[in-house]
């Protein structure tokens, strides 16, 4: 991979890791378009440059990450679900990285963040900080996350979703998503360099270190833009979004 290429990779990972949108079926789809083939070890590399974008969230919530072991503990609570799931289902979820899956789920993600906000109404008893979240509540919200392993679900979006069905108030279901990416996406992350870090040799250092600090950069950004935009609005146009994107890849793409 050239490094330009791993450049734009590294932006499409940074813009939509937090976002509910996706980022495992965007880099999918930027990776159709841009002609790159979807090997094991590019696979691996759209893994590997998601650990940018964890960094990003420990630098923005270190305070949180650092002092508070009370939420650790929810955070591994939530953890559990995909862990054991990710462990068991590994060979099939790999087997349904396609563009094709990627643009349905876009869509039916889409349409559910649009049901869902329709009818949700933000109360005062909703929990306000996610230190407040319960440890059944954060089991839920793993279980809700278990389901974004189908690419194109989208990890973030999932968690966001299951925040606001639990009873999260939207500002609290997104830190909660945002914090909880911590440990799965290490967790994803090492075992996948684990499974193939044979398959990579001294060339594809560069792609990666360039792929890695733009995913980083940008996801920065994103986590400040994100949690500024959700305190006046709705999740609605992201599902909007979600479903123009997946209509476009299925009458244009596949």
């Amino acid at each position: 991979m050239e490094w330009f290429d791993a450049l734009i990779l590294g932006i499409v990972e940074g813009v939509t890791e937090f976002l509910p949108v996706s980022s495992t079926g965007h880099l999918i789809l930027a990776s159709k378009l841009m002609g790159i083939e979807q090997t094991e070890v590019h696979k691996t590399f759209e893994v590997v440059i998601q650990l940018g974008s964890i960094l990003a969230v420990i630098f923005a919530f270190k305070e949180k990450i650092f002092h508070s072991i009370e939420l650790w503990k929810r955070l591994i609570v939530g953890f559990i679900p995909t862990a054991v799931l990710g462990l068991t289902l590994y060979k099939i979820i790999k087997s349904l990285f396609a563009p094709e899956t990627v643009a349905y789920m876009l869509i039916v993600g889409g349409i559910i963040f649009v049901v869902v906000e329709l009818f949700y109404k933000e109360k005062e008893h909703h929990v306000a900080h996610v230190e407040e979240v319960s440890y059944r509540q954060a089991f839920l919200i793993g279980l809700f996350q278990s389901l974004a392993m189908v690419p194109g679900t989208s990890r973030s979006g999932a968690t966001i979703i299951g925040g606001l069905l639990i009873g999260l108030k939207r500002k609290t279901a997104t830190e909660f998503s945002f914090l909880l990416a911590v440990p799965t996406m290490l967790a994803a992350t090492a075992y996948d360099i684990l499974k193939h870090h044979s398959e990579f040799d001294f060339s594809d250092a560069q792609a990666l270190g360039v792929g890695f600090v733009t995913a980083f950069v940008v996801a920065l950004m994103i986590i400040k833009w994100f949690l500024a935009f959700i305190k006046k609005h709705t999740f609605i146009p992201f599902g909007i979004y979600r479903i123009i994107v997946g209509l476009f890849f299925l009458g244009v793409i596949l």
